[in-house]
């Protein structure tokens, strides 16, 4: 943007706000409370033919679950027992560690400061706006915090953390972000919050739930979320000091991933133990910020509309490089998952977007 640009004006509630806005997870949790009519039996015929013909390069699997049973389920690449790298669609499970340590009383809330959790530490670049970052900040991906993934030149892009050894000193290092004249402040958008991309920031907040919890965070995921849900076979990436990479490439198989998005769609509810605070899910499903005219972001979730004006269907969904996307449709009843490898390629989450919005929604909602 030149430096002559004019200041954009605030910006409006977009087209997925008004979709999701109180929608998603309130008005479709409410709406699950009512015994539903028996759907249609859902028809695959259509994505099959399209998966055979190759039309969606490098996919590894989709399973789909709707009333609590699998009703489409097809591997490309391995088998279910392949563990998946999903990448970053492990934010989303970092936020629901939050949940779970909020629920524990090992955290007061998303309002907490994050230097805090970090006493020994002293600061690069000090600043009260980095003093003042919280909780839901990193939940948000909107942060004061000079860290955007999508951005080349950003100091705090994830590849530049990489290469070095400690990774939560790159984090609270990082200096704090502008706002030139032609980007909207905070204030300017909607919700009041400036998304900005930061892996960096998530592999933090998986830190402040090791410390909050006294245990490390993979061990608390293992004990708190996955051995209840009966995840036992999971591969987590780690930093240089052996921290988990809660920011992501956790490995896990394409059905334990389906796990999680039911206990999603259930309210945190896994058989007869409440997992995580059903308010606590419904908060995280709702828009939080804005990514574009399309897309909202809650609490590490994505959301957005997979249908149509005659056909809506709103999901919130887990997200990562190569195309991956674990998703779940409160007003369906119907949770999903699709891998896929096409890691950094252009295009790929548009290729796996056609594939549930052109093929995966319409087999479970006819057209009109």
């Amino acid at each position: 943007m030149p430096p002559d640009a004019t200041v954009s004006a605030p910006a409006r509630p977009s087209r997925a706000a008004a979709l999701l806005a109180g929608g998603l997870a309130a008005v479709a949790f409410a709406a699950r409370a009512q015994p539903p009519a028996a759907p249609p039996a859902p028809d695959f015929s259509a994505l099959d033919r399209a998966i055979t013909a190759g039309e969606f390069p490098k996919l590894g699997s989709v399973v789909v679950e709707r009333g609590g049973t699998i009703v489409y389920e097809r591997y490309v690449d391995g088998d279910a027992s392949t563990l998946r790298d999903t990448r970053s669609a492990t934010k989303t499970i970092t936020g629901l560690l939050v949940g779970a340590a909020i629920a524990d009383g090992h955290l007061r809330g998303v309002d907490l400061r994050v230097l805090p959790f970090f006493p020994e530490r002293t600061v690069a670049a000090p600043d009260p706006r980095k003093a003042a970052i919280t909780i839901e900040d990193l939940l948000t991906m909107s942060s004061a915090l000079e860290c955007d993934d999508w951005n080349d030149y950003s100091r705090g892009n994830e590849e530049r953390m990489y290469l070095i050894e400690d990774w939560v000193g790159f984090a609270l290092d990082l200096p704090v972000r502008g706002f030139p004249s032609w980007t909207p402040r905070p204030e300017a958008s909607p919700h009041g919050r400036a998304f900005s991309y930061c892996t960096a920031g998530v592999f933090l907040l998986g830190q402040v739930v090791a410390r909050a919890t006294g245990e490390p965070v993979d061990d608390y995921a293992r004990r708190r979320l996955f051995q209840p849900l009966g995840i036992e076979r999971l591969e987590w990436k780690r930093s240089p000091l052996g921290l988990a990479m809660t920011g992501g490439g956790l490995l896990l198989t394409s059905r334990d991933l389906l796990r999680l998005a039911r206990l999603a769609l259930d309210g945190g509810r896994a058989g007869e133990r409440q997992l995580l605070p059903r308010d606590w899910v419904e908060r995280s499903l709702r828009p939080q910020a804005t990514i574009d005219d399309a897309t909202e972001y809650g609490y590490l979730w994505w959301l957005r509309d997979f249908g149509t004006s005659e056909r809506p269907a709103p999901a919130a969904y887990m997200s990562g490089n190569g195309g991956n996307k674990v998703l779940v449709f409160p007003a369906l009843d119907l949770v999903a998952v699709v891998t896929s490898t096409n890691y950094g390629q252009r295009g790929m989450h548009e290729v796996t977007d056609r594939l549930v919005r052109d093929f995966l929604v319409p087999a479970v909602v006819p057209a009109k």
